[in-house]
């Protein structure tokens, strides 16, 4: 079950969640204690079933529970074995790089090298105002802070300066990674200017994909690979992330993941002005060119199987968190995901 090779036919199968808030049987809402418990209970599980990863996201929102990702990791760590553990995204923009350098080479040690962070700008901005900076120099405050965790992870002494924050000189970041560089990733919606950021660097790069058909994102991954060649870049894993729910039948998935994914999707859709989502607009993301992974393990697998063929990816992450979709729930999917779902995909693609 446990999947070892690196062969581009295989794909790593992993699961990621924010620890979205859930509800009690009676409807109230959990605790966001209980919920970081619950978390930390479907990383046990999802190791014990063979998966390949788990990741936590950052949010600083009152429907998720999660704020500190690698606090929840480093529990997570010293109650599995084989697991990778990742961040899903840390929110670089908001962060100092050399605390999240320093934090995850933390976790990497304590984890016995299982340790990755992936970086991203977030789709969300509470964490801008929250930590006193300026929603005006977006960007500038990726770029730089890109540039210093990078001078960070490459355990030389760090020579920098910026607008952003005071210079260093010289100085190093501890605890160092003895074995390589710490494993890192880029998060990335679907911004070229991201794609070529991440190819910059030499960074893997994980495509967040959570609408539309995933095909229209090839043009990403096909920039992607020529910039890292023309960069003079070592060739790196793809990875795609999107969200889904896996029950044991289409229905009985649909059914479950369906109200809670309208309510979700309407929350954040208001903040952002879109109008009200339907079913309508659900069918299509769960049929066979859309970007949710709902249904029967076999139906999960085969969508799996088919990006595979359409991008390329060598491990795919299912956000398997949904707004109120409950604990109980998701336990199952993630049982199906590691002891159906996987050996499913690996079949389909050999």
């Amino acid at each position: 079950m446990h999947m070892h090779t690196d062969s581009t036919h295989s794909v790593h199968l992993g699961v990621d969640t924010f620890g979205d808030v859930t509800l009690h049987q009676d409807g109230t809402p959990k605790s966001h204690e209980e919920v970081l418990r619950d978390v930390v209970e479907e990383s046990v599980l999802a190791d014990q079933v063979g998966l390949f990863g788990f990741g936590v996201g950052e949010h600083h929102r009152k429907d998720f529970a999660v704020s500190a990702p690698e606090v929840v990791l480093a529990a997570i760590a010293g109650k599995t074995e084989r697991i990778k553990l990742s961040s899903a995204v840390t929110v670089l923009s908001s962060d100092d790089p050399i605390r999240v350098f320093q934090r995850f080479s933390t976790l990497n040690a304590i984890s016995g090298g299982r340790a990755e962070v992936v970086l991203g700008r977030g789709s969300f901005i509470e964490s801008f105002p929250l930590f006193g900076y300026d929603l005006e120099d977006y960007e500038l405050l990726f770029e730089e802070r890109l540039a210093l965790f990078d001078k960070a992870r490459s355990q030389k002494p760090i020579h920098w300066e910026g607008r952003t924050r005071g210079p260093i000189r010289g100085l190093m970041a501890y605890p160092q990674v003895s074995d390589g560089l710490l494993p890192v990733s880029i998060g990335v919606g679907g911004s070229p200017q991201s794609v070529v950021r991440a190819a910059s660097y030499g960074y893997p790069m994980t495509l967040a994909i959570i609408g539309g058909d995933p095909k229209r994102f090839r043009p990403y991954v096909d920039l992607y690979y020529k910039s890292l060649e023309e960069q003079g870049k070592e060739w790196q894993p793809l990875a795609v992330h999107s969200p889904g729910h896996v029950a044991e039948t289409d229905e009985e998935a649909r059914e479950e993941f369906f109200p809670h994914w309208l309510a979700s999707r309407n929350r954040i859709g208001a903040e952002r002005g879109w109008g009200p989502a339907s079913r309508i607009e659900f069918n299509e993301q769960v049929a066979a060119h859309g970007a949710l992974y709902v249904g029967s393990p076999e139906t999960v697998a085969r969508k799996i199987a088919t990006a595979k063929e359409n991008l390329g990816m060598q491990r795919f992450d299912l956000k398997y968190s949904n707004g109120t979709l409950p604990h109980s729930a998701m336990m199952k999917s993630i049982e199906l995901l590691g002891t159906q779902v996987a050996p499913l995909v690996n079949d389909m693609i050999a």
